[in-house]
């Protein structure tokens, strides 16, 4: 009986394995990476979603929405300056190319020598306007170094657009951003976009922290309308934890974004029209690490 109690144990235990074995089949993942964009697809149970690193390499997984218009970049055309570190993109088939950029602001100090920044190949810059104080006050504070960033930009000869960063708490607060921004950029022919910047406080309370994913959806939208409405082209400033988890991006697939992502290759799986993909570039004429940007043009 022993003997036979010991076969059948082991027949239970095989047959318990096996159905474990099933079911681990049946809950199968599949990841993939897309050869094109770089971005890594998860395929589970017939739904898609995709995988992600902030900049301290924590990893989350995100649903890919099928309502939001796709990363098409095909990434082997993109290169990369040995020296410089510049990334340039270059689709012939596809009729897209790239222009070189740099974002600034007080924090990059007060002698940018802009002939020499423009002579190394920077073709555009997006600086910083202004922000709002992410304490109760949320005053308005303008960039000190804007004014002086914006002329000697222009009078250089580079492209110039301009960033607000915001901590909206009400739609009428982020008209009042958008005004404050108009106001200031009204004495300046700016060709570049004015984009409206929100972000993650970290290690600190903020004002914004009781906003929804609605509230933060809905700003950025009053913001880019009013920018809109007075004859500026507009775009978001977002990384992806803030694109997946942040905006409501099915309700924004009518803006253009700012993608901003410190990877060797982009993780974003949608569409965008900059990539800012270093925090500390060195270009010539400035004497602090710089943010680089990729800008990607499509012909027609």
């Amino acid at each position: 009986m022993k003997k036979l109690s010991k076969v059948f144990s082991a027949l239970f235990c095989i047959m318990l394995l096996s159905a474990c074995a099933a079911g681990i089949q049946n809950d199968e993942t599949e990841v993939r990476q897309e050869s094109t964009t770089g971005v890594e697809i998860e395929e589970k149970d017939g739904e898609e979603y995709f995988l992600f690193q902030d900049v301290e390499e924590n990893t989350y997984r995100a649903e890919l929405l099928e309502n939001v218009p796709r990363n098409t970049y095909d990434f082997s055309h993109m290169s990369v300056d040995e020296n410089t570190g510049f990334r340039t993109y270059h689709d012939e088939e596809n009729g897209i190319t790239s222009r070189m950029g740099i974002d600034v602001s007080e924090f990059q100090g007060e002698e940018i020598d802009w002939e020499q920044v423009r002579k190394s190949g920077i073709e555009f810059v997006i600086i910083r306007l202004g922000y709002r104080a992410y304490g109760e006050s949320g005053d308005l504070v303008l960039d000190d170094m804007f004014d002086k960033n914006i002329k000697g930009a222009m009078d250089a000869g580079l492209d110039t657009g301009v960033y607000f960063f915001s901590q909206a708490v009400t739609p009428t607060e982020a008209v009042e951003e958008a005004e404050f921004v108009l106001d200031h950029i009204r004495p300046y022919d700016i060709e570049g976009p004015v984009v409206y910047d929100t972000e993650e406080i970290k290690g600190d309370t903020a004002r914004t922290d009781g906003n929804t994913r609605q509230d933060f959806t809905n700003y950025c939208k009053v913001f880019c309308d009013t920018i809109e409405h007075a004859g500026y082209d507009s775009m978001i400033y977002a990384n992806m934890k803030w694109m997946a988890f942040t905006l409501d991006m099915e309700e924004l697939t009518d803006y253009r974004f700012w993608y901003a992502d410190y990877h060797e290759l982009p993780q974003c799986p949608y569409e965008y029209t900059i990539w800012q993909y270093s925090e500390n570039g060195t270009v010539p004429g400035i004497n602090t690490p710089v943010d680089l940007n990729i800008w990607f043009q499509k012909e027609g």
